[in-house]
């Protein structure tokens, strides 16, 4: 039996999806089956317009360049990694009730 990690994701700047994506994209390097459960802010992680412009921290602006200097990948890149990987995208369906989102605001393979 293979190896499963689930990671939730609830908060929506920035650092939160290169924690996100890193984890879950070196997971499925493993093979190990990974599926993400988007809720609250985390859903801006997979939004097709809000995963284009997340928030630095307060004070952490400098990272931009630093991440441009690293050839970082940017989280649209990093997302197109993850599913080309299988990990699994999962949104909380009464999260995009309460926030009136809809299937199609997200990216592909939701």
């Amino acid at each position: 039996m293979g190896k499963k990690v689930a990671i939730i994701a609830a908060n929506g700047g920035l650092f939160d999806a290169y924690k996100v994506f890193n984890i879950a994209t070196a997971a499925a390097a493993t093979e190990s089956d990974v599926t993400i459960f988007f809720t609250f802010e985390g859903l801006n992680l997979i939004h097709k317009e809000g995963y284009k412009n997340l928030p630095l921290p307060e004070g952490k602006e400098h990272f931009a360049e630093g991440f441009k200097k690293a050839n970082v990948p940017s989280i649209p890149e990093l997302v197109s990694m993850a599913t080309d990987m299988g990990v699994k995208f999962i949104a909380c369906q009464m999260t995009m009730d309460v926030m009136n989102l809809k299937k199609e605001d997200f990216v592909d393979g939701m």
